[in-house]
C-alpha cells in the first residue's frame, strides 16, 4: 500500500498482512535513510498479532525517511517509510556517492544474516546530519563500534595537554554488523528475558547467537560481590514511616503486545462467551505406543515425524468423521450453527513469541503418512518463528499436547470460532488392570472441552469415547476410517 506525496517521493503504508489486523509492531529495519532499494526488496520485519512478517518495498528508489523506530506499534494504513523515486532518487544519491567514496572498504566478505550486518556493495548511506569527522585518536573501527553500542556518533574530545605516548592498545574486536548476529526469534527471546545480546557469547556458525546462548546467559551466575569488613556496622533498617525506593531488580515488566496480546484477548473472549464443558477419560495407550514404534521402522515413514501425537490426531479425525456435528461453530449474528464439512486441524505450539495455533488445512482428507508430513512441517515452521498469518486462520478443532511438559491433563479453553479442543496428557507407565490382572501399562488422560451451546453432553461424550477407543485399539483406525 503506497501513497504519492509529490512527483518524486512515495510513502509506503503499513499493510494489513493478515485478515482484519489493525496494527503491527516494527521489529527490525533492514534499511536506513540514504539506502538504495529495489522493487521486491525486504525493508523491514513487523510482528502482528498472529506472526512475524517481512515487508517488501514495491518500487525502486532511495530511502528518504523512516517514520518510526524499531519497537513502535503502528496502525494499519499509516505511512512507515518515504522513498524517493525517479529524478528524486537520482538527486538523493549524488551526495551519498561522494560521502561513500571516502569511507574505507572492508576487506573480504563478512558473514551476515539476512537483514543484519554490513553490506559490502549495494547499500549507500548519506552522512548523518551534525556528524563530525572522527578525531585522530579515534580509529574508524572505534567510531563504528560506538554507534553499534547504541551511543551514536562519538562526541569530539575536549582539547587537552599533550601526554606521553601510551602503550599500544589491544586490537579492537572485529565489527561484523550493526548488531550482534541473531535470528528474529532469538532476538525476541532475549528481549523477553531481558538479555543484552551484546553480552552474549555466540556459539553458532559465523558468530551467530543461538537460543541456547541466550539461556546460558540467563543461567550464568552473577559476579560475586566483595563482602564488607566485619568491623563495619550494618546499615540501620529504615523506619516504617521512612520512604523506601522501588527495587526494580526484583520485578520485570513485559509489554503485552503482538501474539501474547492477541492470545489474551481471544482467550478472555472465548472463556466469557462460549459456555465451556470439559470431560475426561483415562485410557490405556500401550498398543498405540507399540504401533508408533512399528511405524518408525516402516519405509513409508522414512524422514517423517512419527510420534503419539500423529496417532492421536488421526484418532480425533476418525471420531469427527463418526460424529460430524462436533466440527461446527456458533454464528451469534445469524443465530445459526455452522457445521463444517472439512477439518482444519489446529495444533497448539509454544514458540518464543508465545502460544500460537497453526492448523493443517483439510486434514480430514490426508492419509496417515501425509498427516505425518504436515505435522512435521507445522512444528518446524512454528519453532523457527516463520508461521504465516494464513496458517493460523480458519481452524475448526484443536489439539493441545500438555503432556510434553509432564502434565497429566488440563481444562483447555476453546479457540474462538471452534466448538471443541482436545488436551492430551503425559503418557506414563502405570499399574493397570489388563485382562483381569494388574500390569504396568502406558496410560494417559484426555480432556475434551466443548461449546455447550452447540455440543451437548451426549455428543461430546461420544467423540471423547471414540478417540479413547481408537487409541486403546489402534486397529480401529482401519475399520472406522
Amino acid at each position: 500500500m503506497t501513497t504519492m506525496t509529490d512527483s518524486s517521493v512515495r510513502e509506503f503504508k503499513m499493510p494489513d498482512v493478515g485478515e482484519g489486523l489493525t496494527e503491527a509492531e516494527i521489529l527490525k529495519w533492514y534499511v536506513q535513510p540514504g539506502d538504495t532499494v529495489t522493487d521486491g526488496q525486504v525493508v523491514c520485519e513487523v510482528e502482528t498479532a498472529k506472526a512475524a512478517v517481512e515487508l517488501p518495498i514495491p518500487y525502486d528508489g532511495v530511502v528518504r525517511e523512516l517514520h518510526f523506530p524499531e519497537g513502535t506499534t503502528v496502525d494499519v494504513g499509516t505511512s512507515i517509510i518515504a522513498v524517493a523515486v525517479g529524478d528524486g532518487a537520482a538527486a538523493a544519491e549524488e551526495p551519498v556517492q561522494e560521502a561513500v567514496a571516502e569511507e574505507p572498504k572492508p576487506e573480504g566478505r563478512q558473514p551476515v544474516l539476512v537483514g543484519y550486518g554490513v553490506s559490502t556493495s549495494s547499500t549507500k548511506r548519506r552522512p548523518r546530519k551534525g556528524a563530525q569527522a572522527p578525531a585522530a585518536a579515534q580509529t574508524p573501527s572505534a567510531a563504528i563500534q560506538a554507534e553499534l553500542n547504541g551511543h551514536g556518533p562519538a562526541a569530539p574530545a575536549a582539547p587537552a595537554a599533550p601526554a606521553a605516548p601510551a602503550a599500544p592498545a589491544a586490537p579492537a574486536a572485529p565489527v561484523t554488523g550493526d548488531r550482534p548476529l541473531a535470528k528474529p526469534p532469538v532476538r525476541k527471546l532475549a528481549k523477553d528475558l531481558g538479555v543484552d545480546l551484546a553480552t552474549v557469547v555466540p556459539s553458532g556458525p559465523d558468530g551467530i547467537i543461538t537460543r541456547e546462548d541466550v539461556h546460558a546467559a540467563v543461567a550464568a551466575p552473577e559476579p560475586a560481590q566483595t563482602a564488607a569488613p566485619r568491623s563495619e556496622p550494618a546499615a540501620p533498617a529504615p523506619s516504617p514511616s521512612a520512604p523506601t525506593s522501588y527495587d526494580t531488580t526484583r520485578e520485570t515488566r513485559i509489554p503485552v503486545k503482538g501474539v501474547r496480546k492477541a492470545t489474551a484477548a481471544a482467550m478472555v473472549g472465548s472463556a466469557f462467551t462460549a459456555p465451556h464443558v470439559t470431560e475426561f477419560v483415562t485410557v490405556d495407550v500401550t498398543r498405540t505406543m507399540k504401533l508408533v514404534e512399528e511405524l518408525k521402522q516402516d519405509k513409508e515413514y522414512t524422514g517423517l515425524r512419527v510420534n503419539p501425537l500423529l496417532l492421536i490426531a488421526k484418532a480425533l479425525l476418525v471420531a469427527i468423521k463418526r460424529n460430524p456435528d462436533i466440527n461446527a461453530s456458533w454464528d451469534e449474528a445469524a443465530q445459526e450453527i455452522v457445521v463444517k464439512h472439512y477439518v482444519n486441524l489446529g495444533i497448539a505450539a509454544a514458540t518464543p513469541r508465545g502460544l500460537i495455533v497453526p492448523n493443517i488445512k483439510d486434514a480430514h482428507a490426508q492419509t496417515l503418512p501425509q498427516l505425518a508430513g504436515s505435522l512435521g512441517e507445522l512444528v518446524s515452521t512454528a519453532r523457527e518463528g516463520k508461521t504465516s498469518p494464513a496458517a493460523m486462520q480458519g481452524g475448526t478443532v484443536t489439539i493441545t499436547n500438555v503432556g510434553v511438559f509432564g502434565v497429566d491433563t488440563g481444562t483447555p479453553i476453546l479457540n474462538p470460532g471452534e466448538s471443541a479442543i482436545l488436551a492430551v496428557g503425559a503418557i506414563k507407565l502405570q499399574p493397570w488392570v489388563h485382562k483381569g490382572k494388574v500390569k504396568p501399562r502406558q496410560v494417559t488422560t484426555l480432556a475434551l472441552s466443548f461449546d455447550h451451546r452447540l455440543v451437548d453432553g451426549e455428543l461430546g461424550s461420544k467423540v471423547l469415547a471414540d478417540v479413547a477407543a481408537v487409541l486403546e485399539q489402534p486397529k480401529r483406525l482401519i475399520s472406522w476410517a
